[in-house]
């Protein structure tokens, strides 16, 4: 289950500003079976995000989590924030293994706010740590917002 967000149903450019938190999303620990829907959906079936044995043989500890599944959850975090029409560039490394039962919290910060051939955008920092504070992805996007009176 996810974290209800406090979301208004419509950011506009003007109520952003510099050094805003977005609204944290934390996630449900991962389980097998998420990994296992995943693979199905994203045609990446690589064993060692569904068989345990493999991840166990190359010294992973067992499953790992695909790495774009964590950048999704913080997709949907920024999603939820400015709107699934609005994120215009949006990228992440990958800096560790997100393993079963891990709860993954995702967050971010505005860090710039401006205006470009008169359409406001914002742009930002993101992560996504597990229950440890271990990060596993860090990232940035950018997002154009509407004006309110526009």
């Amino acid at each position: 289950m996810t974290t209800p967000a406090a979301i208004p149903a419509r950011r506009y450019f003007e109520d952003v500003e510099v050094g805003e938190e977005i609204p944290q999303l934390i996630k449900s620990p991962v389980k097998h079976l998420q990994l296992v829907r995943y693979a199905g959906a994203s045609g990446d079936f690589n064993p060692l995000h569904t068989d345990p044995k493999v991840g166990e043989e190359i010294g992973t500890g067992g499953i790992i989590a695909h790495g774009m599944l964590i950048m999704g959850f913080v997709g949907q975090m920024l999603s939820d924030y400015v709107g699934p029409q609005a994120l215009r560039k949006f990228g992440v490394r990958f800096k560790g293994m997100t393993h079963l039962d891990d709860v993954i919290t995702c967050t971010g910060t505005v860090t710039e706010k401006y205006e470009e051939d008169g359409k406001g955008y914002i742009a930002g920092k993101v992560q996504a740590k597990d229950q440890h504070g271990d990060l596993k992805v860090a990232g940035t996007f950018t997002a154009y917002l509407l004006y309110r009176n526009a």
